[in-house]
């Protein structure tokens, strides 16, 4: 529809993908910034009810604005450099863990046609860009000159390594079953049923390192207090600061829409505009990753590595092996032999 407006209006095909690609973005950072806003709010409200606790309740209704509040009291908040940090590292990092943030999210399918960029290796895409977080995150624990960013940098990015791992081979699973990379041919496999009851052991996997990707508890050691006070983020003031935290309900918001388009049908459902079906089964997934982080406490660095190496990776090859057997069975009982 965007397309044919263009066209209408007599500009060259090279202008029609520049406006195309404008639009887009726009769209996805005002449905970034709202929902962060909102997500911000909402793990409050639910940390709070957990804990017998009222949470935010004085800055508007039921406290809804608290959010915008502290976002305006961050940016009035003076911008403190340490003399001895690495400046122009200081400086850069908070940027460069948000741009992956914002990068993944040209590939998710909110609904028919609603995506800007249909790969055909969209998931490699997501994949990939989603990994370089690391970079940033150890980027922000060198540059502050600090023993205890360091190491809490340097712990995060062995963690961040480690499960992505098994969060590449749980995924491997569902692109067996469809043959293709692309999100959009992803969702439209399960019209007849939802990958997540033909892989339920891949979404467990995909779901626990997903936890563990977005640094979310139990597996939040980038802010273990007790050890390294914030980790990698010790340092940061102001809107540095809270560009590190916003990457991180937007990394949760879009692991939650890559499990929605890989086992939850995407944003496929009776009745109500697909677009709504999409949001609605994204935040079914946040709330469960903020009911998991507000109910299990956070784990020892050790446990947490022996978990991955001795346990969750042996589990998902043998998802993937079994996968291989599956769909050689079927296919042998649809065709009648190998």
């Amino acid at each position: 529809m965007l397309d044919a407006l263009l066209s209408s209006w007599g500009l060259p095909l090279w202008a029609v993908t520049t406006i195309r690609a404008l639009v887009y973005l726009l769209g996805v950072l005002a449905f970034v910034f709202l929902n962060a806003i909102y997500l911000i709010y909402l793990e409050r409200k639910i940390s709070a009810y957990m804990q017998q606790r009222l949470g935010p309740n004085r800055v508007g209704p039921r406290g809804i604005f608290q959010s915008v509040a502290d976002a305006i009291k961050l940016l009035c908040k003076e911008d403190i450099i340490p003399r001895e940090a690495d400046k122009w590292v200081f400086l850069v990092a908070p940027i460069v863990i948000f741009i992956p943030a914002i990068m993944v999210y040209a590939i998710i399918p909110f609904g028919p046609g609603m995506i800007a960029a249909d790969l055909n290796i969209g998931v490699f895409y997501f994949l990939a860009v989603a990994s370089t977080t690391t970079i940033a995150i150890l980027m922000g624990g060198w540059a502050g000159n600090n023993k205890y960013s360091l190491l809490g940098a340097m712990r995060t990015v062995a963690q961040m390594v480690s499960y992505e791992i098994p969060l590449v081979f749980s995924i491997l699973g569902v692109v067996m079953l469809v043959g293709s990379l692309k999100t959009s041919d992803i969702v439209a496999a399960q019209k007849e049923i939802w990958f997540i009851l033909l892989q339920p052991v891949a979404f467990l996997i995909y779901f626990i390192a997903a936890t563990a990707e977005v640094n979310r508890g139990p597996f939040d050691l980038v802010e273990g207090e007790q050890e390294i006070i914030a980790g990698p983020f010790t340092e940061f003031t102001a809107m540095r600061y809270a560009l590190f935290y916003l990457s991180e309900y937007t990394n949760l918001l879009s692991v939650s829409a890559l499990a929605v388009t890989l086992f939850l049908g995407g944003w496929q459902g009776p009745w109500l505009p697909p677009w709504l079906w999409f949001i609605i089964k994204v935040y079914i997934m946040i709330l469960l990753f903020m009911w998991v982080r507000w109910t299990f406490p956070r784990i020892r660095i050790d446990h947490l590595l022996q978990f991955n190496w001795k346990f969750l990776l042996p589990l998902s090859l043998v998802n993937i092996l079994g996968t291989g057997i599956g769909i050689k069975v079927y296919q042998a009982l649809m065709t009648g032999g190998w």
